[in-house]
C-alpha cells in the first residue's frame, strides 16, 4: 500500500511539471460550397447561422467562433472553414442539453430544424470536422 501511495504521488507530480496546460477547444467544420452557391451559402451563415451563435456565445455555451474563406487545392478541398470555439474539452459535455434551446429559438422544431438541414445540403457539401486543442505552454 506504501509503494502504490509513493507511485500515486510520483504520477501527480509529474502531472504537475508538465510544460503545458490545456487551453480552448476548436471545432472546425470544413465545407465546400456547391458551384454557383457560394453567396447564398454566405447569406445563410449571416442569417441564422449567426443569429445561432451569437446566442450561444451569450449564453457562455461557445467562447467565439468564425468563417473562414480559403482556396482550394483541389476539387475535393473546402472552400470554407466554420470555426466554433469552447473554452476547453469539458464544455463540450451536456452541449446538446444546454443548447437545444436556443437550436430551437432560432430554427423550430427538430422536423424544422431536419428540413433547414435538408435545404442547407444544397448549397454546401460538409468535406471534414476536426476538433483541436489548444496546448498553452508554459
Amino acid at each position: 500500500l506504501a509503494g502504490l501511495s509513493l507511485f500515486a504521488v510520483a504520477g501527480f507530480a509529474a502531472a504537475a511539471d508538465r510544460p503545458y496546460t490545456e487551453g480552448a477547444v476548436v471545432n472546425v467544420g470544413s465545407l465546400r460550397t456547391e458551384p454557383g452557391q457560394f453567396e447564398a451559402y454566405m447569406a445563410y451563415l449571416a442569417g441564422p447561422y449567426k443569429q445561432l451563435m451569437d446566442e450561444m456565445k451569450k449564453a457562455g455555451i461557445i467562447v467565439d467562433y468564425a468563417v473562414y474563406q480559403v482556396v482550394p487545392r483541389s476539387p475535393n478541398d473546402p472552400d470554407l472553414f466554420l470555426t466554433t470555439t469552447y473554452k476547453n474539452m469539458a464544455a463540450l459535455d451536456g452541449l446538446d442539453a444546454r443548447s437545444d434551446a436556443i437550436t430551437e429559438k432560432v430554427f423550430g422544431n427538430m422536423q424544422q430544424q431536419s428540413a433547414s438541414t435538408v435545404s442547407r445540403g444544397k448549397l454546401r457539401t460538409l468535406v471534414g470536422d476536426e476538433l483541436i486543442g489548444e496546448m498553452l505552454l508554459k
